[in-house]
């Protein structure tokens, strides 16, 4: 199996940062024109969500969420490439992540459903847990057969 494929789910994961970070910036602008307040204002997060609806400021939660389990993510790409041990298992949970943390992210910066956004972050986690357990797994079995 060719492991560069493990980049493609990588990027996928952060082009969508890169998304919501455009989107959030064009929300965040298009408030603060309509708010008619000083830009000098909102020197800080705490003042961005005093001023601005909360809808607004969805896609900044979720922006902050993207540096989250997905650095996890980025290390195990990064792993299973090094080692090459990427495997058609891996790269379908890697899918799932970057497929369930879009979901995530569309429900997280529109209309915010918590237990629908939970939902798909549960799925994410677990393909990232899978993807993470299963590389422990591997390693442990590898160094006790060649240490043994």
């Amino acid at each position: 199996m060719n492991d560069d494929l493990i980049f493609i789910p990588m990027l996928a994961m952060m082009l969508l940062t890169a998304a919501v970070w455009f989107y959030m910036y064009a929300k965040r602008i298009t408030a603060m024109r309509r708010a008619g307040v000083r830009v000098q204002t909102y020197t800080t997060p705490d003042k961005i969500v005093e001023h601005l609806p909360e809808a607004v400021n969805y896609s900044a939660n979720n922006l902050k969420n993207l540096f989250e389990l997905p650095i996890l993510f980025y290390a195990l790409c990064l792993y299973l490439f090094v080692t090459g041990n990427v495997d058609p298992a891996y790269l379908i949970a890697a899918w799932i992540f970057v497929a369930f943390r879009m979901l995530h992210s569309i429900v997280h910066c529109t209309r915010n459903v918590v237990m629908l956004r939970f939902r798909l972050y549960c799925v994410a986690a677990f393909a990232l847990w899978f993807i993470l357990g299963r590389a422990l797994i591997e390693l442990l079995l590898v160094y006790f057969t060649t240490t043994v």
